[in-house]
């Protein structure tokens, strides 16, 4: 990438498969966003470059490189495919580009502390932000590998299920285990199965999940 395809990327703005970070002296904030891409449809990320679109650059980017690859490399599980590319600007300033395709081995996860594998948490983007992914979201990821035919039971909890999704077109977890009047893990289940039989889409959100008919194609 030269200056100008730089450019042309930048006025184009933040968004699902794009995000700036004008300093890496945050790097468990950049991290996040690698593992977001990796968890949806990928992305770039781009280091020295504003919110407001601003492309002041890094000064010492191979600092800045050394510091983000370490830190990928050690709180990211399954490791991550990425490549980061420079940009050259002026003054011997630079941007760090780098490119994060969307994983075959979903869920990825951050790892704080490599001697607490159990403390994780997976990301996923939503818009323009990063956001925590939920048990069910999780789940959806890990179903999503797996190469075989859902099938699911179409009864009395389902049919209280469709009832109010052609009245209210979504409905969120906690909202179905009270109406079914099922525990919230039979509810969380069984909304998982119908995202992974392609009846339903969920909408990840850092506030609540919610669950809709798929459109039909």
């Amino acid at each position: 990438m030269d200056y100008q395809a730089l450019k042309n990327l930048v006025k184009r703005g933040e968004g699902s498969n794009l995000e700036f970070k004008l300093k890496t002296n945050h790097p468990e904030k950049i991290i996040r966003g690698v593992v977001a891409f990796a968890n949806t449809n990928g992305g770039i990320m781009l280091i020295g470059v504003g919110d407001d679109k601003k492309i002041p650059g890094l000064k010492y980017a191979d600092e800045d490189e050394y510091l983000l690859v370490r830190a990928i490399n050690k709180f990211c599980f399954p490791r991550i495919s990425y490549t980061i590319d420079r940009v050259q600007l002026y003054d011997e300033r630079e941007v760090l580009v780098i490119r994060v395709p969307r994983s075959p081995t979903r869920p990825h996860y951050i790892i704080p502390d490599p001697d607490n594998p159990d403390d994780k948490k997976a990301y996923v983007r939503v818009g323009d932000k990063s956001v925590q992914a939920s048990r069910e979201v999780r789940e959806i990821l890990k179903g999503e590998q797996a190469d075989r035919d859902i099938r699911f039971n179409y009864g009395e909890k389902e049919h209280k299920l469709m009832q109010h999704l052609g009245e209210h077109n979504s409905i969120t977890v906690d909202l179905f285990a009270s109406i079914a009047g099922v525990s919230r893990r039979i509810a969380s289940r069984t909304l998982v199965l119908l995202v992974l039989a392609n009846v339903l889409e969920i909408h990840p959100s850092d506030v609540v999940d919610q669950y809709t008919p798929r459109a039909v194609q």
